[in-house]
C-alpha cells in the first residue's frame, strides 16, 4: 500500500484527500518507483479546478517525481537504457506523483544524474520543456534579443538558461527585488509595471525577436504585440484567449503537439542539469502529507524558486 494525494471532486484544495492506495506490480513496460520527491507545480492544482473531459474524480495528483526503482516489469527498460530495482531515477510525464509509491510507464522514466538532489530532479522536467518549447516555437537562435515575461519565475529562470546556452540574449521583467535572479542566470533585467514598453525599448534599441510570456497579464501581451510585429514569435503558457483573439502562439502540455516535443527534449535537459548547465532553484520542501499547505504557499505568492514534497 502507498499513500496518495487525490482530488475528490471538482474544485479546490479542500477537496484533496491522503489516501492509501493499492500499487499495482509493474507490467511489461512499466516500473514502480518508491518517490523521495514530488515536483510542486501550479498546474497540479489547476488541472482539477473544473471538470475535464474523459476524467472523473477521484483524480491522483502530481505529474513529475524523483526516487529510486523498487520493480521493474518483465523484459522491460526505462527510457535511458537498464533499469533496476534500487537505480535513482526521475520520471515526467506521470500520473499521481504525490504519492509514496507509484508505478508508471518506463517510457517516462530516466536514470538520475548523481549531481541532481532528489528535489531538484523531480522539478526538472515540468518547466523545463516548456522553456524548452517556448524557444522552439518562436524559433530563436544564436544572436537573437528576445523579451522574457516572468524571467524570475520557474519558466522563466529555465528559459534564461537554455537560452543563454544557445547564445540568445534575454531582456527579462521581474520585480526588482528578483533582478539578482535574473542576472544570475544570465539575464537582463526590466521592471514590469507602467512604461515596460519604453523601458523595453531602451533595453535593446534595435528591437526583439520574439516575446515569450509566462505570466499571461495584460500588460505582458499588450507590450509583446507591441515589440514584435511577427505574430509567430510571440508566445505564450498563461494567456491562451489573448493568443486567439490576436493571433500569437499558445502552447501547453495538453495540446498533442506540444507533449510530443516536450517528451523528445527530456534527455537533453536531463544531460544539462546533470553537467551543471541548467539548474533548478529549490525555494522550500514540505513534507508529503503538507501537501495542501505547498500548493496553498505556490498559489498566494512568490516563492522564489521550487517546492518539493518530500516522501521520505
Amino acid at each position: 500500500m502507498a499513500l496518495s494525494w487525490m482530488a475528490t471532486r471538482w474544485g479546490d484544495l479542500d477537496g484533496w484527500e491522503f489516501v492509501e492506495r493499492e500499487v499495482p506490480a509493474p507490467a511489461q513496460g512499466e516500473v514502480t518507483i518508491r518517490v523521495s520527491a514530488a515536483g510542486v507545480n501550479p498546474a497540479d492544482r489547476k488541472h482539477v479546478l473544473s471538470p475535464r473531459p474523459g476524467t472523473t474524480p477521484p483524480v491522483p495528483i502530481g505529474y513529475e517525481v524523483a526516487g529510486v526503482i523498487s520493480a521493474v516489469g518483465p523484459d522491460t527498460e526505462i527510457a535511458s537504457g537498464g533499469g533496476a530495482a534500487g537505480d535513482a531515477v526521475l520520471a515526467f510525464r506521470v500520473v499521481g506523483g504525490y504519492a509514496t509509491e507509484l508505478t508508471v510507464p518506463a517510457r517516462d522514466v530516466f536514470a538520475k544524474p548523481d549531481s541532481l538532489g532528489f528535489p531538484e530532479a523531480a522539478n526538472l522536467l515540468l518547466a523545463g520543456t516548456t522553456a524548452s518549447q517556448m524557444l522552439h516555437v518562436t524559433g530563436v537562435g544564436s544572436g537573437d534579443t528576445i523579451l522574457l515575461h516572468g524571467a524570475s519565475g520557474a519558466v522563466g529562470v529555465s528559459v534564461l538558461q537554455q537560452a543563454r546556452a544557445l547564445g540568445i540574449r534575454v531582456v527579462g521583467t521581474a520585480s526588482e527585488a528578483r533582478f539578482d535572479v535574473v542576472r544570475r542566470f544570465g539575464g537582463e533585467p526590466i521592471e514590469y509595471g507602467p512604461g515596460l514598453a519604453d523601458r523595453a525599448k531602451a533595453a535593446a534599441p534595435r528591437g526583439y525577436t520574439a516575446a515569450l510570456d509566462t505570466v499571461g497579464t495584460d500588460e505582458a501581451v499588450d507590450v509583446s504585440l507591441e515589440l514584435v510585429a511577427d505574430r509567430n514569435r510571440i508566445v505564450t503558457i498563461a494567456a491562451a484567449d489573448r493568443a486567439t483573439d490576436g493571433g500569437f502562439i499558445a502552447i501547453g502540455g495538453n495540446q498533442p503537439e506540444s507533449a510530443a516535443y516536450r517528451d523528445s527534449v527530456r534527455a537533453d535537459l536531463i544531460r544539462m542539469a546533470g553537467e551543471g548547465e541548467l539548474e533548478v532553484p529549490i525555494a522550500r520542501t514540505y513534507p508529503l502529507a503538507e501537501a495542501v499547505e505547498a500548493l496553498t504557499f505556490l498559489r498566494e505568492g512568490h516563492p522564489g524558486g521550487k517546492l518539493a514534497l518530500l516522501a521520505e
